[in-house]
């Protein structure tokens, strides 16, 4: 199977440093492999996009030479992909209405003595799994099975094996949003199937959602990418570099890319954008090696 990478930035303003490691780590791991880098619009939460963001996100990278093999994705633009994942799952009851708002699901987990937090997330009980009992519905979840069969066992090629009980870290997740909005798991997904993408590499912050999305490829029959989370870029308070903090976008060329390849922990060399791309593609693999010898060592 070709191997075929993506870096998916939302347009909620230009990137950040932070973002060039990821889009970097992503652009390398599909170059190493002699594969394509897709470069996808995550822009499904329309409030929180910036007029203007996604084609200065676009700017930037070609500025430090991460250039897409295909025409770029937006998921503004797919939503009756989308909609078609959900119905799929709505016709094998796999996923069901929900009426439920957020104080309704804390005085539910309240009510039962259970924490209303579990790994940082709010669980849902299950309040509507059997019906709304004549109530609309205001958003959609996927219906999780119980027991073994939400206990999702993966490895990730840099952090080794990762393992979570969805069911109870979790609940059943959101699909549709109560405004009417995609969720980010169910159009990750649908759009990962769609463009054949083999292996996913981002920031490790992401890794609680790796689980989610692993149920939901299996309760639509989608492959399974291989997942590789790479760390993060942190402020001087150990926080991780974020728009919606303020963080300033960076000025691409040579200095950027080189920063960025040292924080992945690569020695970059040379005068020019190409020479420095070339020369950490070796550091990469060799990064990437060491790695996959430490996961197999673990196994």
């Amino acid at each position: 199977m070709m191997y075929v990478g993506r870096f998916a930035p939302s347009p909620t303003g230009p990137l950040h440093a932070g973002s060039l490691v990821t889009a970097l780590a992503s652009w390398l791991d599909a170059r190493v492999h002699g594969g394509r880098w897709l470069v996808r619009i995550e822009d499904i939460d329309t409030p929180r996009c910036q007029a203007g963001a996604d084609a200065e996100i676009l700017r930037q990278l070609a500025g430090c030479g991460l250039l897409p093999d295909a025409p770029v994705w937006r998921q503004s633009e797919r939503d009756a992909a989308y909609q078609a994942a959900l119905d799929r799952l709505l016709d094998r009851e796999l996923a069901y209405g929900c009426a439920c708002s957020r104080s309704d699901v804390g005085r539910a987990l309240r009510e039962s003595g259970r924490d209303l937090r579990q790994a940082g997330e709010r669980v849902y009980p299950g309040t509507c799994r059997t019906g709304l009992g004549g109530r609309k519905a205001r958003a959609w979840r996927l219906r999780l099975p119980q027991g073994n069969l939400a206990l999702v066992n993966w490895t990730d090629i840099r952090l080794g094996a990762q393992q979570e009980q969805v069911d109870q870290v979790v609940g059943d997740f959101v699909l549709k949003r109560a405004d009417g909005l995609w969720a980010y798991q169910l159009a990750v997904v649908v759009d990962d199937a769609a463009q054949s993408v083999s292996h996913v590499v981002r920031g490790e912050d992401l890794v609680a959602s790796t689980a989610r999305q692993i149920q939901l490829q299996r309760a639509l029959g989608l492959p399974t990418p291989q997942y590789l989370h790479v760390p993060l870029l942190r402020d001087a308070q150990g926080r991780k570099l974020s728009k919606q903090d303020g963080s300033e976008p960076f000025i691409p060329g040579l200095h950027a890319i080189m920063r960025a390849a040292r924080f992945l922990g690569l020695e970059p060399v040379g005068a020019t954008l190409a020479e420095v791309l070339t020369s950490s593609l070796a550091g990469w693999a060799d990064q990437r090696a060491r790695w996959e010898a430490t996961r197999s060592a673990q196994n």
